[in-house]
């Protein structure tokens, strides 16, 4: 352990200055216009691996954004740790609620990050919490101290739902054989309360459009004569939840694993303040599906959610138009049980029944992924969680996440492999909004403690 903090202490600044270079590349992979963007970063990668030490470095093409390849074998006969992470960040719209410009990385000191936290997109989500791992095995190189190969697969679509991917690693089972998969994109309790996630849920995002007139009309000839496709888009939305908030669409529910009464139990011993929940989010109540807490609706249950909604005139001043159109974009979050196909096929057949015949609507599916849970009594799991405990001084607490890595049910389909969601992160770090961050104490935490995985991995594996 001295000799990691050592190392940390001697590299702080060029760590962070790496970092912020990484976090100036605009790399958002939704939006074509930063395409040479995204290309740059892939290339500023590779570069600091082959700095740090790996072998056979290089930005492998798709038919999207490459994906960043290296590796190091010190002994085929050792356990290998595939290193996943991702480059490409969300867009960061609305440009106008960023306190400082979302490219230009900026450290400010807040009452949850003391010691400092960098402000800019991707910060947390996943630049930060990937390039840990490129650092990390900077160190274990040049303090020889790496005891088992490791590969790193860095991708440029994860905001995109990696489409390319399934492809790269179907094309490259040999080259990417490992024992497990090792992954920072998730997030833990709090910087003092440790965690390990050992769930995450599944993803169907669906898009919907509402066609009426044939044309945007004069609202005062045509109102009250001529259905609106915004008023009937939110009706329809509306009538996607009950009084309940559960959800309506016919089958939903029938293949969702419940949770016992005892592992509910177990979960409800997580450390949690609603209150500091409300205040951090400032508002006065919780919303959520009855008969259920807030760690569990965000969790172990499947959501509906509108990510957004558009339609007619949203200029300056006032303009009386009815319009031709209504669009909204849908995701829905799917937990063990649940598949994103049958999920998104349910979806559109319910949508396309509830539309009155005044409108006309088109649903598209985009992408999806599936819900998964990992072992918490496996190696790797017992390796990740000896580690946090050596550099927090805290054993983690297992939990259930509720975001979406659509390549971890992936790994284990096409590699047979599990993986590890060691996150850095915090919730509150205001991922895929503005004014993301992330603590310097997380950022160098995840540093200190990757070795110590990959130190308790291989002494396990023996």
């Amino acid at each position: 352990m001295e000799t990691i903090k050592n190392y940390i202490e001697a590299n702080k600044q060029r760590f962070l200055d790496e970092l912020f270079d990484i976090l100036r590349f605009p790399s958002v992979s939704a939006d074509p216009q930063f395409k040479e963007s995204v290309l740059k970063t892939a290339d500023y990668i590779k570069a600091r691996l082959i700095d740090a030490g790996a072998d056979k470095v290089e930005v492998c093409p798709t038919a999207g954004y490459p994906i960043v390849y290296g590796e190091k074998i010190i002994d085929p006969a050792l356990p290998t740790v595939v290193v996943y992470g991702h480059y490409d960040v969300q867009p960061a719209d609305p440009l106008e609620l960023w306190h400082t410009p979302p490219f230009e990385p900026t450290v400010k000191i807040t009452e949850e990050h003391p010691e400092g936290a960098i402000y800019a997109r991707g910060a947390c989500d996943d630049k930060g919490q990937m390039y840990m791992h490129v650092k990390a095995f900077e160190l274990m190189m040049k303090t020889n101290t790496l005891p088992c190969n490791v590969k790193f697969m860095i991708e440029g679509e994860e905001e995109v739902g990696s489409s390319n991917l399934a492809t790269f690693v179907k094309a490259n089972k040999e080259r990417l054989k490992g024992d497990v998969v090792l992954i920072s994109d998730t997030s833990m309790i709090a910087n003092d309360v440790p965690s390990i996630e050992c769930g995450l849920r599944g993803l169907a995002y669906m898009e919907v459009e509402l066609v009426g007139p044939n044309r945007d009309l004069h609202s005062g000839v045509y109102g009250g004569a001529v259905a609106n496709p915004a008023t009937i888009l939110a009706k329809m939305i509306a009538s996607l939840h009950d009084e309940n908030n559960h959800i309506t669409i016919p089958g939903f529910y029938d293949k969702v694993i419940e949770l016992s009464d005892a592992e509910r139990a177990e979960m409800a011993k997580q450390p949690f303040s609603e209150a500091a929940y409300k205040k951090d989010l400032n508002i006065d109540e919780v919303w959520g599906e009855k008969g259920y807490s807030t760690i569990e609706r965000t969790s172990i249950r499947p959501t509906l959610e509108v990510n957004g909604i558009w339609s007619g005139y949203i200029g300056e001043g006032a303009k009386t138009v009815l319009p031709s159109k209504a669009n909204a974009k849908i995701s829905m979050r799917l937990v063990p049980g649940q598949n994103s196909d049958e999920i998104s096929d349910l979806f559109k057949a319910h949508f396309e029944k509830i539309a009155p015949s005044y409108v006309k609507v088109k649903v598209t599916a985009h992408h999806g992924g599936e819900p998964v849970v990992t072992p918490t009594d496996s190696i790797p799991f017992k390796a990740a969680s000896k580690a946090m405990e050596e550099s927090f001084g805290k054993t983690p607490i297992p939990t259930r996440g509720g975001g979406s890595i659509p390549i971890v049910a992936l790994f284990e389909k096409e590699l047979g492999l599990k993986s590890v969601l060691m996150g850095f992160g915090l919730d509150s770090d205001a991922l895929h909004s503005p004014n993301e961050k992330y603590g310097l104490f997380n950022y160098y935490k995840g540093i200190e403690t990757i070795p110590l995985f990959f130190k308790h991995f291989a002494a396990m594996s023996k």
